[in-house]
């Protein structure tokens, strides 16, 4: 059964990151521009989404504005790239590092405005875009072998695959790999095993959906929170699923439990997040 990790109520939780180094797990309060984790919180001038561990010590940080890495003991923080800084509509959402060592994320609007979005990708000093008109883009995660890429616009209820070339870039249009009009689940942050099984979180449906590597449905994990986020796997074997959540535009429904950050233990096994190469 699932259970509080930690208690506070995030307006939007998202991006955990279990650092393999520091055996310890990082999220963020994207509306709150906070990054959670080691029982602090850092609190930042813009939002903040999403991270990938680059040393012992060190994070690479999505903003709305840039990418910066961030000294987990100091607090210093250095300019890397800017991300849409031009874009005043826009702010980071879900991203995670890639098998080759580069970091995928995804833009949105911060009202959501209709196909504002986009995903970018940051390899080894260079940022390009890999897709355009996105609404909410989730759902970033890698298959094991590295073969794959997956991501969601929330909005159309499907979550794609598309195939990476030797260097971790997109290959052809990509197709769909799991479809949930029917069920009117919307996909929201995701994450894959070692196994190569989908495990992404059902936005205002309260629950983390697991897909096996053909994209046919095994089962599902209920999350005390009606809005989880994102889930990822952390702990000494791996088999620890955490789980973000969110408040946002829930107003007086919200319950004492949605927006904390929860735990389960698995019978699954995750992969180990990969390092970002600056």
């Amino acid at each position: 059964m699932m259970h509080v990790f930690d208690p506070t109520q995030c307006r939007l939780g998202e991006g955990p990151l279990w650092h393999p180094e520091r055996q310890s797990l990082f999220w963020f309060d994207i509306l709150n521009k906070q990054l959670l984790g080691e029982g602090t919180v850092r609190q930042f001038d813009e939002h903040v989404s999403a991270a990938g561990w680059v040393d012992h010590d060190t994070l690479l940080i999505a903003s709305e504005s840039q990418l910066f890495t961030y000294n987990l003991e100091t607090g210093a923080q250095a300019h890397l790239v800017p991300l849409e800084a031009d874009n005043p509509v826009t702010r980071s959402n879900d991203g995670r590092a890639d098998p080759y060592g580069g970091f995928w994320i995804g833009f949105m609007g911060k009202r959501t405005e209709q196909g504002a979005g986009a995903i970018h990708r940051y390899y080894r000093g260079t940022v390009e875009t890999l897709f355009e008109g996105i609404t909410v883009p989730n759902a970033i995660c890698f298959s094991p072998d590295g073969q794959f890429a997956h991501f969601t616009d929330t909005k159309t209820h499907q979550v794609m695959r598309i195939a990476l070339d030797t260097e971790g870039w997109p290959i052809g249009g990509g197709e769909v790999f799991v479809d949930t009009r029917a069920e009117g689940f919307f996909p929201d942050g995701a994450v894959i095993d070692r196994d190569g099984c989908l495990w992404v979180a059902h936005w205002g449906h309260g629950r983390v959906a697991r897909y096996d590597p053909d994209g046919a449905f095994i089962g599902a994990v209920t999350v005390p929170g009606k809005r989880p986020t994102c889930p990822a796997f952390g702990g000494k074997e791996l088999s620890t699923l955490y789980v973000t959540s969110a408040t946002m535009g829930m107003g007086d429904t919200a319950g004492p439990q949605d927006g904390q950050t929860f735990v389960i233990e698995t019978q699954a096994t995750g992969q180990r997040e990969h390092r970002v190469i600056l």
